[in-house]
């Protein structure tokens, strides 16, 4: 199985730098060295910095792609209306295995980061900043970029009214979405409330609330700097600019990109060392949709040529395979996670998620047409009715994955498999990397020789335990979440035939180590 990716793996460049300049010269640019590199920047008035955005087409970079000028008249005009301050947060929260443009920004160029955060919040007249991170390493970086610039929770400077925070976040799928930052900036639990609220209306602390990505503030200074019309000379004319990507998955060089738009899909992958004829290529990451190696040969870096293959730029994660793995034993890896990884706190989320990746498993191992029919059946029913985006999320990639690969798939469904192992090419979390509410590293199992089929344990934990069509227990193949661990010993327990017991998952077999951690050297490397 693959190593999961570094925090900082290997950064590339095709073209001219823009979000990347200096990476060359250091690893890290402070203030001092991000002010040689970039240049000072001069406040931008509100209206201008609309009129900017919307000049370069700006749209969040991290998943959304929500017009980003749009969104700042929106917290403006409920600011006004409601008499108060806004607050600009910036959502680094990066827990999605296959991602880590973000983190490579804030660790290498916080300040960059910064330098955008902080226009807008000039131009809103905040008087409160928040940085949202994941890991160590983020957290550590931009505390420093913070102090440097003498920010801190408290005013420190005479004049200096604005406050500026981080806020940890764990290192989860569902952590990332805007609502979540915002409850876990309001001292709640890091998962999605549940409920539809615009944070331009009502965000942190009630406040009209200004977020959007890492990237997203990172592109608007960069445009402030060097002006629409040079910004725009670069990339297409509908999509200006420059897109950071990771590139992962079977690839000789897992890396972090940076790209203008247009430039062809296969360059970046062979910039990275993808196989020359991929099986196919999963864009937008575990939230997004596979495409072939025939869309992929023709598909530029753009949303609009991504869409048009069926695929998804999404947060900018590219991760093709090879011909020698199974795709639909990949999926199911990430299948299990993606189920793990439920807030739950809905039924599509808290038990759509673990029937479908059963299902799948079903389906792999050789339930035939009845089974991939109940998937089907199981995909329908979660579709449209979560509580947040990732029940929809994880549906479109259980999806894409039935559509893109139907050889593979009759394969299975007709004859039992199609003779390929599954060498786990698409990176997931290491083992310990658990916060609350994710896997345990501890599988439900049974002993068969005294299961009587009596079903209370599928009425204990119904998200890990489904009966299935001869009256017993089917288990989920994915490990027990933290938040479902005591249920799961409940269910051991009641069992009147003591047929059950927790045990620790089997590791996966080891794979060739595609996605080794980058060294010093690969940091330094920069725009090689």
């Amino acid at each position: 199985m693959n190593a999961p990716l570094p925090d900082v793996p290997e950064v590339r460049v095709v073209g001219l730098p823009q979000l990347t300049t200096g990476f060359d010269l250091v690893e890290r640019l402070d203030l001092s060295m991000h002010l040689k590199v970039h240049g000072p920047l001069e406040p931008v008035t509100g209206e201008r910095l609309a009129q900017l955005a919307e000049a370069i087409s700006l749209r969040g970079r991290g998943g959304a792609g929500f017009p980003f000028g749009q969104k700042l008249r929106a917290v403006a005009k409920a600011a006004i209306r409601r008499g108060v301050r806004p607050v600009v947060v910036v959502n680094g929260s990066e827990g999605e295995p296959p991602c880590r443009k973000d983190t490579v920004m804030l660790n290498r160029a916080p300040h960059l980061i910064l330098d955008g955060a902080l226009l807008a919040a000039e131009a809103l007249g905040a008087r409160t900043l928040i940085v949202g991170v994941t890991r160590n390493s983020t957290e550590a970086s931009i505390r420093a970029a913070l102090a440097e610039r003498g920010l801190s929770d408290r005013p420190t400077r005479r004049g200096n009214q604005l406050r500026a925070r981080v806020v940890r976040t764990p290192e989860r799928m569902v952590s990332g979405e805007a609502s979540s930052l915002i409850r876990a900036v309001n001292g709640g639990p890091a998962l999605p409330p549940g409920r539809r609220e615009r944070a331009s209306e009502a965000g942190v602390g009630g406040l009209p609330t200004l977020l959007s990505n890492a990237e997203t503030f990172a592109q608007l200074a960069v445009a402030a700097r060097i002006g629409t019309e040079r910004y725009g000379n670069t990339g297409l004319p509908g999509e200006p600019g420059t897109v950071l990507l990771t590139i992962s998955g079977a690839v000789a060089r897992p890396m972090v990109v940076e790209v203008p738009t247009g430039v062809p899909l296969r360059y970046v992958l062979q910039l990275a060392g993808a196989p020359p004829l991929p099986q196919g290529v999963l864009t937008g990451g575990y939230h997004g949709n596979w495409i072939d190696a025939v869309s992929a040969h023709g598909a530029v870096i753009s949303r609009e040529s991504f869409s048009s293959v069926g695929g998804a730029l999404g947060a900018g994660a590219i991760l093709p395979i090879g011909p020698e793995t199974c795709p639909l034993g990949e999926a199911q890896r990430v299948a299990n996670w993606l189920a793990a990884e439920t807030a739950g706190q809905c039924g599509p989320c808290r038990l759509g998620l673990p029937a479908a990746a059963g299902g799948l498993s079903d389906v792999l191992n050789g339930g035939g047409q009845a089974a991939l029919e109940a998937l089907r059946e199981v995909m329908q029913a979660v579709r449209g009715r979560g509580a947040c985006k990732h029940p929809d999320g994880s549906v479109r990639f259980f999806m894409s994955t039935l559509s893109a690969f139907t050889d593979d798939l009759a394969a299975h469904v007709l004859a039992g498999g199609c003779g390929r192992e599954t060498t786990g090419v698409l990176p997931l979390p290491a083992p310990g990397y658990e916060e609350e509410g994710i896997p345990t590293g501890e599988k439900i199992a049974v002993d068969w020789t005294l299961c009587k089929g009596h079903g209370l344990c599928a009425d204990i934990v119904p998200e890990l335990i489904r009966l299935g069509p001869d009256g017993y227990p089917a288990l989920a193949d994915a490990a027990v979440p933290m938040h479902l661990q005591g249920r799961a010993q409940r269910a051991v327990s009641r069992c009147p035939a003591l047929a059950l017991r927790i045990e620790a998952a089997p590791p996966e077999r080891p794979a060739r180590p595609a996605l080794p951690r980058s060294d010093r050297k690969a940091l330094g490397s920069g725009q090689g």
